[in-house]
């Protein structure tokens, strides 16, 4: 279990939302709750969220505890939430242990504990509200693509070809192994995608889906470097935006070691509308890179960024693929509309950019 920070009891693990009481709550926060209201929040695919309302005793030391956080915890499903696991000690790492030595923009997080199994975790996390969530199907408007991408830079440059990374002994690098078994599945879930959503996929799309799952095992192991800190699934359902221009990052279960402008790449080709892209996208990609040596990472390690932004097209049908086909919660409209809607941006994006010739 990762303990709570230094000086506060350590809590078991609050496995279902029943476990939030207000004694659960007294030992994570150090702070006296006398009451919890739990209401769920969000649609997760692989977890459930809760924002906790808060009441407080008067500890006489003037120090109360928010006044609302959101909980984050496992599947219900216990089968699930051990497919998923390491997503759960990745996410508790993260927010207890990494995110300290980056610079982008998250909610605070207030406590974070996972079971030894990995099955079940908590994090309690700052409320953003009244930010509002990004909406994967609606797209963004180029303002808040700017602001996404800025908020990329914070998390790509602090630890940018840092080679520390490799030892924190949580983050992990595909190499060749695992790019043939993480291609071979790619293959496999793309024709359960295609055959779910045959009455709505164009022939072009599915041709593409194909082609890339086809090429997953080269590409993930191409150009691999430089490397940073990556999201992995940096989009706009794991996006809270501020009246402020604030972004904010959620959703930290695919965090690994990689190439950086796959995290770049994911998120304009598939949460800006095609025309959006097809005109922003190398003023957005330069905007990036100058971002980045704004703040110290060499010039040469961005010269080729296009091509390799180019190249990071490929993670839209592999996280699309495979968060259709392994999600935990029930199918939906919404979930259908968001999958299909990142499926088409992608695909129109690797054939616009030509991205499957540099996979060979």
């Amino acid at each position: 279990m990762t303990p709570a920070p230094p000086g506060r009891p350590v809590p078991a693990v609050a496995a279902t939302v029943a476990d939030l009481t207000p004694e659960w709550c007294t030992a994570a926060l150090g702070r006296p709750v006398t009451a919890v209201t739990a209401t769920r929040v969000g649609t997760g695919q692989i977890g459930l969220c809760f924002r906790l309302d808060l009441t407080y005793a008067d500890d006489g030391a003037g120090t109360p505890g928010p006044a609302s956080l959101v909980a984050k915890l496992a599947a219900p499903d216990v089968t699930a939430g051990a497919q998923v696991s390491e997503g759960y000690v990745k996410e508790v790492a993260f927010y207890t242990s990494i995110v300290g030595s980056l610079a982008v923009t998250v909610p605070h997080c207030w406590y974070g504990a996972v079971a030894d199994d990995g099955a079940t975790f908590t994090l309690l996390l700052d409320d953003l509200a009244p930010a509002r969530p990004g909406v994967q199907a609606d797209g963004c408007t180029i303002a808040e693509a700017e602001a996404a991408v800025a908020n990329l830079v914070g998390l790509h440059a602090p630890r940018w070809n840092d080679p520390d990374l490799l030892a924190l002994g949580v983050l992990d690098r595909f190499g060749a192994d695992g790019a043939e078994f993480l291609g071979a599945i790619h293959e496999q879930m793309t024709e359960q995608f295609v055959a779910r959503y045959a009455d709505v996929l164009d022939a072009a799309d599915v041709a593409t889906l194909r082609a890339a799952a086809a090429a997953t095992a080269r590409w993930i192991v191409a150009r691999p470097e430089p490397f940073a800190v990556v999201h992995g699934d940096y989009r706009l359902d794991n996006l809270m935006f501020g009246a402020d221009g604030s972004v904010h990052a959620l959703d930290w279960q695919t965090v690994s070691i990689g190439p950086p402008a796959r995290d770049l790449a994911y998120f304009l080709g598939t949460c800006l509308h095609t025309d959006d892209r097809r005109r922003h996208e190398a003023a957005l990609v330069e905007r990036y890179a100058s971002a980045l040596v704004g703040v110290g990472v060499p010039a040469a390690d961005v010269a080729g960024i296009f091509d390799d932004y180019r190249l990071g097209q490929f993670q839209g049908p592999l996280i699309t693929v495979l968060g259709s086909e392994f999600a935990t919660v029930e199918r939906t409209p919404a979930a259908d509309g968001m999958f299909l809607a990142m499926a088409r941006r992608s695909c129109a994006a690797i054939r616009d950019l030509d991205a499957l010739a540099l996979v060979g």
